[in-house]
């Protein structure tokens, strides 16, 4: 079990990024809606690049998407499904992830 963060360090219905676990390649990205968090591995199912393209900078225009910067793919926040993009019909790789007591935790 890793913690992340505090729920409200993520801005409401916004996205921010962490590092991985040690000796992964991929970090991870939280996404909130009110007190829910999803977090997915920072890596689109393309061709596994970083969505970001500078940090903490993962949604689309409109905030209704994950955006991936390397090719523009889109995704649901809820679901990690690509809705648009090379990779349509793929999903991100979701992260078993827990709030307790306002903490999001991830692994298990």
């Amino acid at each position: 079990m890793r913690t992340l963060c505090r729920v409200t360090d993520i801005p409401d219905n916004g996205a921010k990024g962490f590092p991985g676990l040690e000796g992964t390649f991929t970090g991870f990205v939280a996404v909130r809606q009110g007190e829910r968090v999803y977090v997915y591995e920072n890596a689109c199912p393309h061709i596994g690049t970083p969505l970001d393209w500078t940090p903490d900078r993962f949604l689309s225009a409109d905030g209704r998407h994950l955006i991936c910067a390397t090719h523009g793919a889109e995704f649901t926040l809820d679901t990690g499904l690509c809705v648009s993009g090379p990779c349509r019909g793929d999903s991100l790789t979701a992260v078993e992830a827990v709030v307790q007591d306002g903490v999001v935790v991830v692994g298990g």
